[in-house]
């Protein structure tokens, strides 16, 4: 197996538990990043597990349940440590795009738009 394969495999299994972890609720979700992770908004950058989980606790307390049942992947993709996700919750988000930089299994920096309906 190649280097680039190998990134891609373990950039693959963050995306993948990141993703999952939604279910399971934000200290699941936190595992995925540590004190030098990056979370870059069009109206904020989150830095750090505090910030961070401030900005997914504020995420999951505002989403209703009937936003998780319109959730849907519309492309997901990985190349070595960079991972792309876009996806809807229509009606609630018409559009909404992550890219995830990986490095030793935690998310270093993720960039998140959303575009509402």
């Amino acid at each position: 197996m190649t280097a680039a394969a190998v990134l891609a495999d373990a950039t693959n299994e963050v995306f993948d538990h990141h993703l999952g972890a939604f279910a399971k609720g934000l200290d699941e979700l936190m595992k995925d990043y540590d004190e030098k992770s990056v979370i870059v908004t069009p109206d904020k950058t989150f830095r750090g597990q505090d910030e961070i989980r401030g900005f997914f606790k504020a995420f999951l307390d505002g989403a209703k349940p009937a936003f998780w049942e319109a959730f849907k992947v519309t492309s997901k993709s990985t190349e070595g440590e960079i991972g792309y996700l876009a996806w809807e919750a229509k009606p609630f988000v018409s559009m909404a795009t992550d890219t995830l930089l990986v490095k030793d299994r935690k998310i270093v920096v993720q960039t998140f738009t959303a575009f509402s309906a």
